[in-house]
């Protein structure tokens, strides 16, 4: 009975862990995408003129996924070397603050230095949740666990979108801090994973969280950087064709446009469902490549339908936003490929790093696509960019070993 008891308190605090890393994943999303929710508002109201909403714009968003792209790095090598609780707990503290700032703000430059800030806390919540639901539930369901992750977590993106239609963009900062803040307070009873506290009693003490065994290693590095790639495609849908919606809305000749938070709503509904969808048909196949391959062949469908279907109607073009979302609905899938892909000393690292370093991709992204519109216009230059990310996806995914049986009680030595 004892032995019984024990096990569904373990179980039941399991569950709670995911739980709780869902919620994390949700804050996080919830403030992402908030900015490109209130860009064009909150740049207005700061002062930023119209003609430079865009480039102002840009400018923040790189700002703000170059803080995540440290945050990845830094809250990696946290989670390898003190273990994958603290990020939870640190990051959210981050994130909290940094957002309650952001509805304090007065000028560009103050806004700048917040999402920053903001960026960094965020880094650290989804990739280490997968880790912590890969290394706690059995191999056969694990790839659930980060589903499930992913759904919760990808519809912060509706209630940002209302909160900020109902409250007004400050208070809509303020309110995500708030949440974060609470989530805290659920965190506390959460639990470490087994397979890191084996490690850290394992008397070789493999080297934890060693950005450079990346580096010293190429097969390492070669299994990182296509990991990368293969889910760059998805910040190429969003960081372009839905975060600057009016922008391809204007130059598609129509006399309404969209907004900004109703274009992120229509994709995020839809790609919520969308991961769900491709998280089960992977536990069909029993394949992560053959489920992200479906994806991004969704994904150029989506594409080509979204710089195609001309109707001066703003029902059709949100949903051709959410097409966008189905093809994206692989984020949790491909995160969870990163954790499968390395030992335990360093999974955390690489886990929290490589969907960072994707956000991060926005920049060279967004900038490639700003340098070609002169020249191509904005429904080519997306295109372009698009079709650059989703041949080298397809090319890594060609190339990476499929993870879905892998015991992962390993380390990197």
């Amino acid at each position: 009975m004892k032995t019984a008891l024990r096990q569904l308190t373990a179980d039941r605090i399991v569950a709670l862990t995911i739980l709780v890393s869902a919620l994390g994943y949700f804050v996080d999303i919830f403030d992402l995408l908030l900015f490109s929710i209130v860009r064009v508002q909150s740049l207005k109201d700061l002062g930023v003129a119209e003609a430079d909403l865009l480039s102002v714009g840009i400018r923040l968003l790189n700002i703000q996924m170059a803080g995540l792209l440290l945050g990845g790095l830094v809250w990696g090598v946290v989670g390898d070397k003190f273990g994958r609780v603290s990020v939870l707990f640190g990051s959210i503290l981050l994130y909290s603050l940094g957002n309650i700032g952001n509805g304090f703000v007065h000028s560009v430059d103050q806004y700048a230095l917040l999402r920053f800030v903001t960026g960094l806390g965020l880094a650290g919540e989804l990739g280490v949740g997968v880790t912590l639901a890969s290394e706690l539930l059995p191999k056969e369901i694990r790839g659930l666990g980060a589903t499930f992750i992913a759904f919760i977590g990808i519809l912060g993106a509706t209630l940002a979108y209302y909160i900020s239609a109902t409250m007004g963009w400050r208070d809509a900062y303020i309110a995500g801090g708030i949440m974060g803040l609470c989530l805290l307070v659920l965190r506390i009873n959460v639990c470490e994973s087994g397979l890191y506290h084996k490690m850290e009693k394992d008397k070789k003490q493999a080297k934890r969280g060693d950005l450079l065994l990346f580096f010293r290693k190429p097969e390492l590095l070669k299994k990182y950087l296509m990991v990368v790639l293969i889910g760059a495609p998805i910040w190429a849908s969003v960081g372009i064709f839905i975060t600057f919606s009016p922008e391809f809305a204007k130059a598609f000749g129509m006399t309404e446009l969209p907004t900004p938070g109703k274009a992120v709503l229509s994709c995020y509904a839809v790609q919520a469902f969308a991961g769900l969808f491709i998280g089960l048909v992977s536990q069909h196949w029993r394949s992560r490549r053959k489920a992200i391959l479906l994806a991004l062949l969704l994904l150029i469908a989506a594409t080509f339908l979204y710089v195609t279907v001309r109707l001066d109607s703003l029902p059709v073009f949100y949903a051709l936003c959410g097409a966008m979302g189905i093809g994206g609905g692989y984020w949790a899938m491909f995160v969870q490929v990163g954790a499968e892909q390395f030992g335990t000393n360093i999974r955390a690292t690489a886990a929290t790093s490589i969907p960072n370093i994707v956000r991060g991709l926005t920049i060279p992204m967004t900038a490639g696509f700003h340098a070609l519109i002169p020249s191509l216009g904005v429904a080519a230059s997306g295109v372009t960019v698009m079709g650059i990310a989703i041949s080298l996806a397809l090319v890594s995914l060609w190339n990476i070993r499929e993870t879905f049986h892998v015991n992962l009680d390993y380390i990197e030595a």
